[in-house]
């Protein structure tokens, strides 16, 4: 209640100022007509001005004059200013044209309109001005100073931001390619070109941070010139590029991820045949609030589903998913049925009863242990959820007709060294093994890490980097394969959509990253030289961890699909070398040692002891 009475007196306010300020016109009007000696009717004007006041007033309001917020008047508000002063001068010019008003010529409105404008769009911009000018005079040496990529909208709306609420900050210059606009300033920046010299403006401008502020960049364009810029001692931010940007978010300034340093080719995929995969059906996500399951979730949402089922053991997870499809729906008017279940796969009952209650037609098997340190130790919670889950949700879709499932594997499963490897594996012989016995077309996708996910690598550098260090690598040479969480989900959906039944796909993953490489790629985004302000510690390879990941295209068992991206193993897999039912009640009593021997007895490459054959 205090509010709106703020806010109709903040308005009452105006009008008040308004109304002077109209006959302030009016009475300069009046004053020429006095110096050029032609007598102006008092009594006329105090009849007229009042009505012609409040027809201006109720104008002004009804096109939102006086929802302005004058702290952030921008060059809409002003133009709404001059349309409307426009329009309600026109009016009383045929009003004074074609009435018995003469104490004013119609002609006297020409020059009255532009003194109008001036006073009510300035009254209302004074404080702005002021910040404007203060901001252009202002020491560059009073905060950190940032260098601005791209003098259109976005470097505006950066250098705006920073004028408003980043009181730290001073942009210092804008760099942009447009030579036309060399040495010109945008709002009191100097601009100075080519970007290519981005390094040399770092330099003498003595830039702390560095604010790529281009939409429309191409991605490999902003991979490049992130790599170049890494080169300095800076901080890079950045705005969302175009394909980044969604509807009705005003877009912010972020930090520049690992992910933006690599140069991936654009992975192309059939929207067309993905939507067809998805629309209108009910599609479950076990493990939904992981960082895989979340944007599977995500992605599907965006596909139309009647029922999207999000299953997982972390009800934090699932909840964040939740409340973000929830705004997106919103947002875009889509009607999908969401509902969040709190559960593990591998209780036989509680899989049983969310398939009885809302028979998905598709299955996305993303619930899963992945650490594989963790799995050294807790072997029978790797065999609980990640063998004895997958074999209970692969049963309860051939039960309730599932059409699809589709298994979230890893590249730990080929040949693997470890307890997690060798539980995937496992995990990818029982749905090879269940498409044998029903309708319901079963298939895996098998890829390596993804960049920023849960218990991956670079979080953990991230808060090493922040606590000042040291950033822990296990060996200097081991390497990994890595893909965007986005890239590795639209991959899966895309091979949900071919899969016929049976087989294993298999992600390309480009070229093996080292881990030292992608360390020192974040040490020098967060604005550090590596070794000299942030160390690097070697600390040895962990149980059941492999140097190098084995190859995952290229092979003689692999056969193109018809995405580039995406292989299909053609290994004949011999279904008969695992037993379930003989893990499934061995499980109770067994130790952990046995346990291991079991996996082993079934997965060849793997040894209890963590060595390969």
């Amino acid at each position: 209640m205090n509010k709106k009475r703020t806010r109709l007196m903040r308005i009452v306010e105006f009008m008040v100022l308004d109304a002077f300020l109209i006959v302030l016109t009016y009475a300069l009007a009046m004053g020429l007509y006095f110096l050029i000696d032609i007598h102006v009717p008092l009594m006329d004007v105090l009849m007229v001005l009042p009505l012609i006041i409040a027809f201006k007033l109720l104008s002004f309001y009804l096109v939102g004059v006086y929802h302005i917020y004058i702290d952030y008047i921008g060059f809409d508000d002003v133009f709404r200013i001059v349309l409307i002063s426009i329009i309600t001068n026109t009016v009383l010019f045929f009003v004074f044209l074609f009435s018995a008003v003469t104490f004013l010529h119609p002609m006297t409105l020409v020059f009255i309109a532009p003194f109008e404008i001036a006073l009510i769009a300035g009254v209302r911009s004074i404080k702005k001005m002021f910040r404007f000018i203060e901001q252009t005079f202002k020491k560059t040496n009073g905060g950190t100073r940032v260098l601005v990529i791209g003098a259109g909208d976005g470097g505006e709306m950066v250098i705006k931001d920073i004028i408003r609420n980043q009181y730290d900050k001073t942009p210092i210059a804008v760099v942009d390619d447009n030579d036309a606009i060399s040495g010109t300033r945008l709002l009191g920046v100097p601009v100075v070109s080519p970007i290519d010299d981005v390094l040399d403006f770092i330099d003498y401008y003595r830039v702390r941070e560095v604010i790529i502020a281009i939409a429309d960049m191409e991605l490999s364009r902003l991979q490049s010139l992130v790599s170049t810029i890494s080169q300095k001692d800076v901080k890079i931010k950045r705005l969302p590029l175009m394909s980044e940007i969604t509807e009705g978010v005003r877009p912010r300034v972020m930090d520049v991820k690992v992910e933006d340093l690599m140069n991936r080719d654009e992975i192309k995929l059939d929207d067309d045949g993905i939507q067809a995969f998805i629309e209108g059906k009910t599609v479950l996500v076990t493990g939904g609030g992981g960082s895989i399951g979340s944007e599977l979730c995500w992605q599907i949402i965006k596909k139309r589903p009647k029922t999207l089922v999000i299953f997982d053991i972390y009800e934090n997870g699932a909840y964040d998913i939740q409340m973000k499809l929830n705004r997106y729906m919103a947002l875009k008017g889509l009607q999908v049925d969401i509902h969040v279940l709190i559960g593990s796969v591998y209780n036989k009952g509680r899989i049983n009863d969310v398939f009885e209650r809302f028979k998905p037609n598709l299955v996305f098997h993303a619930a899963a242990y992945k650490h594989v340190p963790l799995m050294e130790t807790s072997p029978k919670e790797a065999v609980r959820t990640n063998v004895l889950g997958t074999h209970y949700t692969t049963q309860a879709a051939i039960t309730h007709g599932s059409e699809a499932f589709i298994l979230v594997s890893s590249d730990k499963a080929v040949r693997p060294t470890n307890v997690m490897g060798a539980t995937k594996r496992y995990a990818e012989l029982i749905v090879q093994s269940a498409n044998q016995a029903g309708t319901t077309r079963f298939s895996a996708v098998r890829f390596g890490n993804v960049l920023d996910s849960n218990g991956s690598v670079i979080p953990l550098f991230r808060r090493q980097i922040e606590n000042g260090g040291p950033v822990t690598v296990t060996d200097p040479n081991i390497t990994r394969y890595f893909m965007t969480i986005p890239e590795a989900v639209g991959l899966i959906l895309q091979s949900g959509a071919f899969a016929r039944g049976g087989e294993i796909f298999v992600l390309d993953m480009g070229e093996p990253i080292k881990i030292k490489d992608l360390a020192e790629k974040m040490i020098r985004l967060a604005g550090y030289q590596p070794s000299r302000d942030i160390e690097i510690e070697y600390v040895g390879l962990r149980p059941g961890e492999k140097m190098h990941e084995e190859m995952l295209v290229g092979e003689e068992n692999i056969r193109q699909t018809r995405n580039q991206k995406i292989y299909v193993e053609t290994t004949a897999t011999n279904s008969d070398a695992i037993d379930i039912n003989a893990m499934e009640d061995a499980f109770g009593g067994t130790d952990e040692n046995t346990l291991k021997q079991m996996l082993a007895s079934s997965i060849k490459s793997y040894q209890a002891n963590g060595d390969a054959k």
